[in-house]
């Protein structure tokens, strides 16, 4: 998570910088800004409260994390909190309620990976930057995306899956299943 996360606000910070937020991104009906807020809330508001057994402020899912000018220094801060959180053991213990349901905690710590993983990438791509996820993260999101992947597709969080050479790269093969070509470029 912790990897995740700093790559993850890397690439946010450096979006900040000179990213138009009108911009197309991987995620079909989605602008920038709006990839950005859903990214801001759910990698790091909504991460931090999983992590104490809590939903996401509901004040916080209408509001635009993007019209502070400071949001990516923001977004460093309390993805920070949301690793802090996480890094207690206490909190990948037991279930929690999500969608009615309980769900064990190191479930959802796995969806929130891929959250930011996923995003992460999204937001790279967007902005022409690389996204580095290691062999070993890229596993592990493989490993999610493979056992939840029809779920998320099921409410619409992910596309179909894209075809990709048997031989692709881990994360390729990841992001595939997610429903994201690997070679997605904003123009093309």
């Amino acid at each position: 998570m912790a990897v995740a996360a700093a790559e993850t606000a890397r690439v946010l910070a450096a979006a900040a910088k000179t990213a138009p937020l009108d911009q197309p991104t991987p995620c079909d009906d989605w602008d920038l800004r709006t990839l950005l807020n859903h990214t801001i809330l759910w990698t790091a508001y909504s991460s931090e409260r999983r992590a104490h057994g809590d939903s996401v402020a509901e004040d916080l899912m209408s509001k635009d994390f993007t019209a502070d000018p400071d949001y990516a220094t923001d977004y460093q801060h309390q993805v920070d909190k949301a690793v802090t959180a996480w890094s207690d053991p206490k909190a990948w213990e037991g279930d929690r309620a999500v969608m009615g349901s309980a769900t064990p905690a190191a479930d959802i710590a796995a969806m929130l990976i891929i959250e930011t993983v996923l995003h992460g990438w999204d937001i790279a791509r967007a902005t022409g930057q690389d996204y580095d996820c290691d062999d070993q993260l890229a596993r592990a999101v493989l490993e999610t995306v493979q056992a939840q992947g029809e779920m998320f597709r099921q409410y619409q969080g992910f596309a179909a899956v894209v075809p990709v050479p048997g031989d692709a790269p881990v994360f390729d093969r990841a992001l595939a299943l997610s429903g994201r070509a690997p070679n997605w470029e904003p123009n093309g």
